[in-house]
């Protein structure tokens, strides 16, 4: 029997990690200069806390969640979305008992049951961030801003934030009126989806991916034109904040995100030909309520989440190239079984030393160590040979320049170790 990953699923290999570990490390340096602090949540919570802070009505909690029941009896489900675990961490450790703002920051994988595409897979990688304990507009632009700053640096081009206002309880329930009276006598012409969704949670209309809804609410009521005292300032003063910080951005009156917990401020990142199903980045949004839904007090919440996947995707789209590889310090090359027996605590030394080093194990003659070392990449070779032994040294070739040295033994670890720095 020959066994294969998962469908939606995939094995990452030497060669692409590096890809991937250089987005990790370039998220990681960027919320190091915006004063974040990583957080790790379980890959698995209750079921609960998806159905009660992502909303029950979601495509997500309906349709695409990977829920077992454990031998306890508990519901326990793989998360879909880290915010939510990342919200129940922040209530369960009484962090906000803490000097406010907290800020936080995410990589990991997420699971969703979803029909496996290019860009989007049923396990999926996410860098998130989130903020919680500041109301301020300003804070918004700045989240949205950092995951500009994100895609710049790893050079895509071509990404453009579109925002939104989803409102708040006060406001939106106007909005809600009107838009079912738009939508109810288009019922029949609207998706089977939609229909649901027009009992339930009228505003996931929007949202809907089928052409023929979306013709059909093209002249639908905008929330923005309904938003509250509290919500119209704020929203000016997000796109005003923007503006100072030089964010290419557009309003899309249609975006209201796939989660219920989003309030006032809603974004995504959109980057034009990755196809329908791909041509979102990332997005995020203000979750006002989420902290008081699972049980902590009235403190407001910001965040998003970017696919490392789809971003990978885009890259190479673009042709970008990242400046990863795999390079090897030094290849030991042996020549006897004394030579042999010397190199490995020899190695042993390099290694501890910082440099990267190997040696042969297929007992091969010169020639094909040599060939080795040249498919490694390995920028010096040390050949070890009975002659260099008796005089307690080795030969170093530096393979870019095809230049060669006797080194000393002794000297030969201080050698390889300025020469790799070089």
């Amino acid at each position: 029997m020959q066994f294969r990953v998962p469908r939606g699923t995939a094995d990452i290999l030497p060669g692409e990690v590096e890809k991937w570990r250089y987005l990790e490390d370039k998220a990681r340096d960027l919320c190091r200069r915006y004063h974040f602090s990583e957080v790790r949540t379980p890959i698995f919570e209750h079921t609960e806390l998806f159905q009660r802070g992502v909303g029950e009505t979601t495509d997500i909690v309906e349709k695409e969640m990977y829920t077992f029941t454990d031998r306890a009896g508990r519901s326990l489900t793989l998360r879909p979305e880290g915010t939510a675990p990342a919200v129940r961490a922040f209530v369960e450790n009484k962090v906000y008992a803490q000097s406010q703002p907290t800020k936080w920051f995410y990589i990991g994988p997420m699971f969703r049951y979803e029909r496996p595409q290019t860009g989007r897979m049923r396990q999926f990688h996410q860098f998130g961030v989130e903020v919680f304990g500041a109301r301020d507009p300003g804070l918004d632009a700045e989240i949205i801003a950092l995951g500009r700053d994100y895609y710049e640096e790893i050079g895509l081009t071509g990404v453009t934030a579109e925002i939104n206002s989803v409102g708040c309880p006060a406001c939106r329930p106007v909005h809600r009126e009107k838009l079912v009276a738009f939508l109810t006598p288009r019922r029949e012409k609207l998706c089977r989806d939609c229909q649901a969704r027009l009992d339930r949670n009228p505003l996931r209309v929007l949202d809907c991916k089928n052409e023929s809804c979306r013709e059909i609410t093209a002249e639908a009521p905008k929330i923005t034109e309904f938003l509250c005292d509290e919500c119209g300032p704020h929203f000016e003063a997000v796109k005003e904040t923007l503006d100072l910080l030089g964010v290419n951005y557009r309003i899309n009156p249609r975006l209201v995100r796939g989660l219920d917990y989003y309030t006032q401020t809603s974004f995504e990142y959109v980057l034009e030909g990755l196809g329908a199903q791909a041509g979102t980045l990332g997005g995020g949004g203000r979750y006002n309520g989420l902290v008081e839904e699972i049980g902590g007090g009235d403190v407001p919440g910001i965040g998003f989440a970017l696919g490392l996947d789809r971003i990978l995707v885009a890259l190479k789209d673009q042709g970008i190239q990242l400046p990863v590889g795999r390079r090897l310090d030094c290849y030991v090359v042996t020549l006897g079984e004394e030579a042999r027996k010397r190199a490995i605590p020899l190695l042993a030394e390099l290694r501890r030393a910082g440099c990267s080093a190997e040696r042969d194990v297929l007992d091969r003659k010169m020639k094909g160590q040599m060939k080795a070392a040249d498919r490694e990449r390995s920028r010096y070779v040390v050949i070890l040979g009975e002659e260099e032994l008796s005089r307690d040294a080795a030969v170093v070739k530096e393979m870019a320049t095809g230049r060669q040295e006797e080194v000393r033994l002794d000297r030969l670890v201080d050698y390889i170790r300025a020469g790799s720095k070089r």
